[in-house]
């Protein structure tokens, strides 16, 4: 109530504006823009108490809300300002609402916004929330002009007006929260069209003020909003993140129906858990904390077991990490069955965005349902196996991340039961990406523990080893995974492992097989060390000498059926090269395989790929196969059993290249091998006669391989050979010195200087002197060849043959040294001659 002084000093200021608001009803704007400034230099811009102020404005309040229609923006603009400073003054600004309201909602609520001036649009909202502030309950006679307004400002073109209409929703909610529900739905509509604005801080006022909305409603319009603050999840501002997961936090803290909506809210919050900004991660876990402490609480009597005799927390904390309190834990668990049917649906969407924020939404679920996640298990692996496939890394991060979680929280025995069917049959769960099961089991073995693990570990072994696993696919994922099982298993059980060595190497051996990338390989050999370092073997040889038996058994049993396309054949060749000086030690087992698949009715292209592997060996047969000295008796049976037979001409491409990788095979076997001459002297006729054959042959290699066998040959019968034996070749070797290839050429005029000198005792110059003869003959016209390489390797021969028959020799060079173009080359073997 204003007093007697105060009464008086309004009559004189109103006595003061008579002219002034005389002057508002004026045509001329600028006389009614200087009333208003009179009128606001008289009045809130002068030091008069608040008791004054009220008189005035009641006396001045129609007249100065006129002027909100002003056609004058500038008018209207003082006149809001007049408004708005009598409002902050005055001490009862309520006295003002029943014509305050009607004017702004005739001003900003109409369906035609009315003040096309957006500054003065922000003005008289920013007036109204002053009002809110200021007059609080008063305003609950005017909720429906309050609606009018905000429906139509939160969607103003101009964002400063939608971010303080957001603003006033807020306040206007909390002043008059009995009245306010009966209404709060009309604003949803328009708050929801402003959600999605380009402005982020337009987005955070807007979730800020549904969040208001909902809270002091009557709770009917949670599901409209939900699906509309999860997009918001996926903001790229921050600061819109942070509102979202506040927003929700107060829901579940505040929200009078809270319990309805638990398993709808408590994934938004979750999500908010993993989020890039470590703020916002600490913001998240803090209201999650305070949720998990309120239901605890609010539910103490039906957790009065479980707190009195709390389980101690799994091996998962026992290096560290916080564990979720019992409150948050049962929260997920009680609601766990409603969230996982949408978080498969959700995990499989098209956005990438969506994928990535449930898989990581569904490893928190995991690490607070801890082992109630067994109920759930056949979902979550079928889940699983789905975004083990995804093309997004960081999809697949987290759920192998989830699959340890299970793999810390579910016993062995249930999920093996569950998983090893499908690593069995992959197709079961996707033709498309058969890696996947194997995916899953790789990161379910790495969370498991060893105790845990341990007396599942044979089953394990036996079906990684089982040919539908380890051989099921050549893709490169594939195989990566079968390593990673194999690591796990290493990495977890340890010296445990010993129990199933020979399954392990066998898969490691089939990976090898498989592998298609030096990586792949690398980290094969790695396994098998660290499968010897759980055995403390002192190395990779210890382990093959281990296995080698059953290894060589496991190949026997099926080497009937291997074709040009079994992966075996590459399994053998690597356990052969691997064992090194082991496989010496192992022949009986091994000789016999090795002749069964190189018989002639075997696939062309298996022998190839067997007599290939056997080239190898021979080469190094002092650290293979003659590691132990023993392969000597296996000679004849490889002469004779194994290269001869498949030395022998048939027709087609695949038996020529069969024949060329027996040549190579027995070149390696003549070259790195001592073996007693006399066990290649009994099969040295037929030998000869398929070298002879060969020097024909229409490859190049083939001829060149077979002139070099040949020289190995005399070598090694080293002057044992009879006139005969040594006759036939001579005239072969003499064709190949006119190859087309130059190579083939000097191996054959090399092979010929090797023929010179095995001719030993048994040999009479006499008897076989017209063969000599006829051999110098030919070998004197290539002296004159246009090649000077092979002039050279013919001076060589003649050099060597001079040995044999020094006179015969010297008579026919001289003969025919005056007929050649390049005489030089005979003087050259005359001057050697006469030396001698």
């Amino acid at each position: 109530m204003a007093t007697a002084s105060e009464d008086r000093a309004a009559t004189d200021v109103l006595k003061s504006l008579a002219r002034h608001l005389n002057c508002l009803n004026e045509d001329n704007k600028s006389a009614r823009k200087r009333a208003l400034d009179a009128i606001k230099r008289e009045t809130i811009e002068k030091n008069l108490s608040s008791g004054t102020l009220q008189e005035v404005f009641d006396s001045l309040m129609k007249s100065l809300l006129k002027c909100l229609s002003d056609p004058a923006e500038t008018c209207r603009e003082t006149s809001i300002q007049i408004i708005t400073g009598f409002i902050r003054s005055v001490p009862t600004p309520e006295n003002c609402l029943p014509y305050l309201m009607p004017a702004l909602a005739q001003r900003l609520g109409g369906k035609d916004i009315l003040e096309p001036a957006e500054e003065l649009r922000l003005a008289l909202v920013e007036m109204l929330s002053l009002v809110v502030e200021v007059c609080g309950k008063h305003l609950a006679p005017y909720l429906d002009d309050m609606m009018k307004i905000l429906q139509r400002t939160i969607i103003d073109p101009f964002p400063e007006v939608k971010k303080e209409s957001c603003k006033c929703t807020v306040s206007f909610a909390m002043c008059v929260p009995e009245h306010f529900h009966m209404q709060a739905e009309s604003l949803l509509k328009p708050l929801l069209q402003t959600i999605s604005h380009q402005q982020s801080q337009v987005r955070v006022s807007a979730t800020q003020a549904i969040g208001a909305v909902i809270q002091y409603s009557a709770g009917k319009n949670v599901d409209d909003v939900l699906s509309h603050l999860a997009q918001r999840l996926f903001d790229d501002s921050p600061r819109v993140r942070k509102i979202v997961t506040v927003v929700v936090g107060n829901w579940l803290l505040h929200l009078p129906d809270r319990y309805s909506f638990f398993h709808k809210l408590i994934p938004l919050l979750l999500s908010s858990l993993s989020d890039d900004i470590p703020e916002l991660r600490t913001i998240a876990e803090d209201l999650w904390k305070q949720v998990g402490a309120q239901w605890e609480k609010e539910n103490e009597d039906d957790l009065k077991d479980k707190m009195d005799f709390l389980l101690p927390a799994p091996t998962l904390y026992t290096s560290g990490g916080e564990r979720p309190g019992l409150g948050c834990r049962e929260l997920v668990v009680r609601n766990l069955s409603k969230l996982l049917p949408a978080v498969s649906r959700d995990i499989c969407d098209w956005l990438v965005q969506t994928r990535v924020k449930t898989a990581q939404l569904l490893r928190v679920l995991l690490l607070h349902a801890e082992d109630h996640c067994t109920q759930h298990l056949q979902l979550l692996l079928t889940v699983l196996y789905h975004t083990c496939a995804d093309t997004e890394n960081d999809v697949r991060t987290q759920c192998l991340e989830s699959a340890k979680l299970l793999g810390a929280f579910v016993s062995p025995e249930v999920y093996l039961k569950l998983l090893l069917p499908h690593v069995e049959d992959s197709t079961s769960c996707s033709s498309s990406s058969p890696w996947a099961p194997l995916m899953v089991l790789g990161a379910v073995l790495k969370g498991s523990s060893r105790e845990a693990l341990c007396p599942h570990l044979v089953q394990i072994g036996d079906t990684l080893a089982h040919p539908e696993v380890c051989q099921g696919s050549h893709q490169v994922l594939y195989v990566d995974q079968l390593l990673v099982c194999v690591d796990a298993v290493l990495s977890v059980c340890q010296v445990d492992c010993s129990v199933i060595s020979l399954q392990l190497l066998k898969l490691l051996v089939s990976v090898q097989s498989l592998a298609s990338q030096q990586e792949q390989h690398n980290k094969a050999e790695e396994c098998v060390r660290c499968l010897c370092e759980a055995q403390a073997l002192s190395g990779v040889c210890e382990l093959y000498r281990q296995h080698m038996a059953d290894l060589l058994q496991w190949l026997s049993d099926s080497q009937h059926t291997w074709t040009s396309y079994s992966i075996q054949k590459t399994q053998l060749e690597i356990i052969a090269v691997q064992s090194g000086p082991v496989v010496g030690e192992f022949l009986p087992g091994l000789m016999p395989l090795f002749k069964s698949c190189v018989e002639a009715s075997r696939d062309p292209e298996l022998r190839l790929h067997m007599f290939t592997m056997m080239s190898k060996l021979l080469l190094d047969s002092s650290n293979t196969l003659d590691s132990q000295g023993k392969f000597g008796k296996y000679m004849e049976m490889v002469l004779q059993d194994l290269l001869l037979p498949n030395l022998v001409w048939r027709s087609g491409r695949s038996a020529a290249a069969v024949r060329t990788a027996a040549l190579s095979c027995l070149l390696a076997l003549l070259h790195g091998a001592t073996f007693p001459a006399e066990q290649v002297l009994s099969v040295e006729s037929t030998l000869s006669s398929q070298l002879i054959c060969a020097l024909e042959e229409d490859s190049r290699l083939a001829r060149l391989l077979a002139c070099r066998s040949l020289n190995s040959l005399l070598k090694l019968t080293a002057q044992q050979l009879n006139s005969d034996s040594l006759n036939k070749i001579y005239p072969e070797l003499l064709k190949r010195v006119d190859d087309s290839s130059e190579e083939v050429r000097v191996e054959a005029l090399k092979s010929l200087s090797t023929w010179f000198s095995s001719l030993g005792k048994n040999y009479d110059t006499q008897s076989c002197r017209s063969h000599l003869e006829f051999l110098f003959q030919q070998l004197l016209l290539y002296m004159d060849d246009p090649e000077s390489k092979v002039q050279d390797s013919v001076l060589d021969v003649l050099k060597v043959a001079s040995e044999v028959d020094r006179d015969l020799l010297k008579q026919q060079t001289e003969a025919v040294r005056e007929k050649q173009h390049s005489p030089e080359y005979c003087d050259k073997l005359l001057q050697h001659i006469h030396s001698l």
